[in-house]
């Protein structure tokens, strides 16, 4: 026993070492987003006078621009390289700041420097595309399919880690130098992440033809269909807390952010494990209960200090519903299309967000801010439903096996 213990370890350790450049990278890359999210609403709000449901739809367009883009960024990983497509998002990414500052020579004209705005989302989605479907197929690459949840797990801490940390620094560039600052960062925060990854091995293609998207989604839907449902609640955190905020006077919604995004890395350092050694649709099935109280207790809020553990719930329910449904995903993906099957399971991720701030924005104007969390409680909750379901199919798999053994 012991003995197995002092062996395990060190490939533990392995493991980790190998995903870790590839995890400070997408650190460094995602901190584009995590610094604009507190920020880019009140700026669309207050300097460019768009209403709420106008702010969604600036907002949920990054989401169906990666969602679009995910079988394009999928086969280029496993066609060309998964580390080709990192670095290309890295420069995507980039342009999307600088993009973003060329908005500011239009302030003086709304309608054109939201349209500037509009491209550097998409810009932006472009490189998330390619960054976290890139990243996930690497890492597979490197340490196998059967290090699968922790794969999603250190990428998951590296993306939420980074909102965490993003949004206050954010605000902090925000007050001292406007939204220029913002667009600034934006522009200079993935070129840490192209030094980080430039002497990593990089993983031979899998893949030697195109595959079609849809016979991969058709693998990945159930899971697929519950990270949807789950990801509504972090979708309301990042469009919505802020005008949440505001419109309540609570002051700067900066530690809602770090309260979801520390409370997600908690979780994923504590139960990350839980995935592979549970099975993704039992931890997941807990998980989704979590998240589905966290945004009731946002929801009902009367004090800011009940809306940042309402944001840390939802960041800890959701922080294992993501690799809990991600274990089963691979699980039923074909092994050659590893990033393939990665992006048709994130684009489930870009589906809800996508669909989510939009529709959010239309039932704030109509109902008010706070409402979009009554809304997002039952989404999370019907999560459970296809936990449940995953479950059903593992006790059948089972059934069937005993029943062939005992014939």
């Amino acid at each position: 026993m012991s003995s197995q213990a002092h062996t395990a370890a060190p490939a533990g350790e392995r493991v980790f070492l190998r995903l870790l450049p590839i995890t400070l990278a997408v650190f460094f890359a995602f901190l584009t987003l995590g610094a604009q999210m507190p920020v880019l609403p009140l700026h669309l709000h207050d300097a460019l006078g768009l209403d709420t449901l106008a702010i969604g739809a600036v907002v949920g367009l990054q989401f169906v621009v990666a969602l679009l883009s995910r079988p394009w960024a999928g086969n280029l990983a496993d066609l060309r390289g998964a580390k080709r497509a990192v670095v290309a998002g890295c420069l995507f990414a980039s342009a999307a700041g600088l993009t973003y500052l060329a908005s500011l020579l239009f302030v003086a004209n709304p309608a054109v420097a939201v349209g500037v705005i509009a491209l550097g989302r998409v810009l932006l989605a472009l490189g998330e595309s390619l960054i976290a479907t890139g990243a996930l197929g690497w890492a597979l690459g490197l340490v196998g399919p059967h290090h699968a949840g922790k794969v999603i797990v250190w990428i998951g801490i590296a993306i939420y880690g980074a909102y965490a940390l993003g949004a206050p620094l954010g605000v902090a560039a925000n007050a001292a130098w406007g939204f220029s600052g913002i667009a600034a960062l934006v522009a200079l925060l993935p070129l840490p992440a192209l030094a980080v990854i430039a002497r990593v091995r990089a993983v031979a293609p899998p893949a030697t033809r195109r595959t079609p998207f849809y016979t991969v989604l058709g693998a990945v839907l159930w899971p697929g269909l519950g990270l949807a449902l789950s990801s509504v609640g972090f979708g309301l955190i990042t469009a919505f807390i802020a005008l949440l905020f505001a419109a309540k006077h609570w002051g700067d919604s900066a530690l809602a952010f770090t309260a979801f995004g520390l409370a997600f890395i908690a979780a994923r350092m504590c139960f990350g494990h839980l995935p592979d050694k549970l099975g993704g649709a039992k931890v997941a099935l807990v998980s989704v209960a979590i998240e589905a109280a966290g945004q009731l207790l946002i929801w009902g809020a009367h004090e800011r200090s009940l809306a940042y553990l309402g944001a840390a719930l939802t960041g800890f329910g959701y922080s294992l519903a993501f690799p809990g449904f991600g274990v089963e995903a691979v699980r039923r993906a074909p092994p050659q299309t590893r990033s393939l099957a990665m992006g048709a399971y994130v684009a489930f991720l870009d589906i809800a967000l996508g669909v989510t701030s939009p529709l959010a924005g239309a039932l704030a104007h109509a109902q008010g801010i706070a409402s979009v969390y009554l809304a997002g409680a039952v989404a999370v909750a019907l999560a459970m439903a296809v936990a449940w379901r995953l479950l059903s199919d593992h006790a059948s798999v089972a059934a069937r096996a005993e029943a062939e053994a005992r014939a």
